[in-house]
């Protein structure tokens, strides 16, 4: 059974940060889905055996910080 985890990334303002937060994420292993809700700032990510700080660091590589 698969996990999920949950972000909040309060630089998100438009739906060019939603989608560059999405794709860098998709392309973590183990990630099988992400949601992200530009409204709350929250991103939730589904995937097997996620690894917390590669998708930390994959919400850097798009230009934001992880609460």
């Amino acid at each position: 059974m698969g996990a999920t985890r949950a972000y909040t990334v309060p630089g998100m303002r438009c739906s060019h940060c939603e989608a560059a937060v999405e794709a860098e994420i998709s392309a973590v292993a183990g990630v099988e889905s992400v949601l992200v809700d530009l409204d709350s700032k929250r991103v939730e990510v589904s995937g097997e055996q996620l690894d917390d700080a590669a998708i930390r660091a994959a919400i850097v590589e798009a230009g934001y910080e992880a609460d």
